[in-house]
């Protein structure tokens, strides 16, 4: 579907490789990291709020059921997108997302509060799947991976700046008015959204059949390859959402630096920022598994300096090691997930939407279970936090390795005739 058969008169539609098109696109994505980032600077007043000890961890849910949320709302945001178009379900994301924020902040207690952020997290994957799939429907090649490249540059940016703007929000009022930050900014969206185009074609709409569904999934689970994709996917993103979750707790309790959160935060998501751009300046020359092999070895590496720098100081190093050795298993993070992804997509070219969906899904609900085991575990110290990145490391690696050793090169292709082609009968017309 070229951009010029989706677009209207240039008044009236964002036209596709316009820059207000991707920015459009990039504050889709951006959302979920808002919904997340912004919420961290608030765990004191929250605590307060509620009536919890000063180092209650039970805040650090707010997170988890956010992620949850996200995960659990990737796979239908992604069918319905395929069968009803990419704005409508942009919009109902977006609505969900204004009535999570609205009711996360009028909740009288955290068990509510949980069951707003969950809605919150659903609503936020509606606008990523389909900002995703609206690059797809408009770009190919060079210029998709051009335009994606943009679109994480922003999405990158919001993890560094959310704190910072929460921060200064808390100066002036009650938490809840970071919550209704979010939810105005998600209203302001859903107004720009009214100018994109629709990029699915009516008869490239897909059914929603249980067959169609089922035959699309079962070409993922059975594709060589992917269950280790998955298993190492899961312990990388189990550890990250981890990491998110607790370390406005880990800053705070451990080091008695809370009220430098907001600049470590930030410090550290401009360290993941710089694995994604160095990531991509190197993978082409490199090759993907050469790639993977290499960071996966410093991933390990990174990971088992934190553990020695943990168990060599009982649990509370100086703060400036432990950021710098973190820093340096964050940054391997950041540049094995993207590639892990597009090494498992490889093969599915016929049931791109499902895989991306699953792939996405998967990790982000069972991550999201594991995650909250590893907050649990909070001592008082940095080493359980420090033992999970190891721990993590070691079976992603090994599930990689596994996939590796088990597959030939023609599961690591990006040939569409490597599966067969999507029956015609699970096409959906109008």
């Amino acid at each position: 579907m070229s951009a010029t058969a989706t677009t209207t008169e240039r008044g009236q539609k964002l036209v596709p490789g316009s820059r207000w098109f991707i920015l459009t696109l990039a504050m889709c994505m951006a959302v979920t990291a808002l919904g997340v980032d912004t919420a961290l600077p608030a765990f004191g007043d929250i605590r307060e709020s509620l009536g919890l000890a000063d180092d209650a961890v039970e805040v650090t849910k707010l997170i988890t059921y956010f992620l949850l949320g996200n995960s659990l709302g990737l796979l239908p945001a992604g069918l319905l997108a395929d069968r009803y178009g990419r704005k409508p379900v942009m919009y109902g994301g977006l609505v969900l997302y204004v009535i999570g924020a609205a009711g996360t902040m009028l909740a009288p207690s955290l068990g509510m509060m949980l069951a707003a952020r969950f809605v919150w997290g659903l609503g936020s994957s509606g606008p990523r799947v389909s900002a995703m799939a609206m690059v797809r429907d408009s770009y190919a090649g060079e210029q998709m991976a051009k335009q994606m490249s943009f679109i994480m540059a922003i999405f990158i940016l919001v993890p560094t700046i959310a704190p910072l703007l929460a921060s200064g929000i808390l100066l002036i009022g009650p938490w809840q008015a970071v919550f209704g930050f979010c939810a105005a900014m998600a209203a302001l969206l859903s107004l720009a959204v009214t100018r994109l185009p629709e990029t699915i074609h009516v008869d490239d709409r897909r059914s929603l059949s249980a067959s169609g569904i089922w035959d699309g999934w079962k070409i993922v689970f059975t594709t060589p390859g992917t269950m280790g994709y998955l298993v190492a996917l899961t312990a990388l993103n189990a550890v990250f959402i981890s990491y998110l979750a607790s370390s406005e707790v880990v800053v705070d309790q451990v080091f008695g630096l809370g009220h430098w959160f907001p600049l470590y935060f930030s410090g550290l998501a401009l360290v993941m920022g710089a694995a994604m751009y160095l990531n991509g300046r190197v993978v082409v020359r490199v090759g993907l598994d050469r790639m993977i092999q290499v960071v996966f070895v410093a991933d390990v590496v990174a990971s088992a300096l934190m553990v020695l720098v943990a168990l060599s100081t009982g649990g509370t190093p100086p703060f400036a090691v432990f950021v710098a050795v973190q820093g340096l298993a964050l940054f391997t993070h950041q540049m094995l997930i993207p590639n892990l992804n597009a090494a498992a997509m490889r093969p599915l070219a016929s049931v791109a939407g499902t895989g991306s969906a699953l792939l996405g899904m998967i990790p982000g609900v069972v991550g999201s279970v594991i995650g909250g085991v590893i907050d649990a575990r909070f001592d008082g110290t940095v080493t359980p936090l420090s033992l999970a990145f190891l721990v993590a490391g070691v079976i992603a690696i090994a599930a990689w390795w596994t996939t590796v050793r088990s597959t030939g090169p023609e599961s690591r292709t990006s040939d569409p005739a490597a599966l067969p082609a999507t029956p015609a009968a699970h096409r959906q017309g109008p």
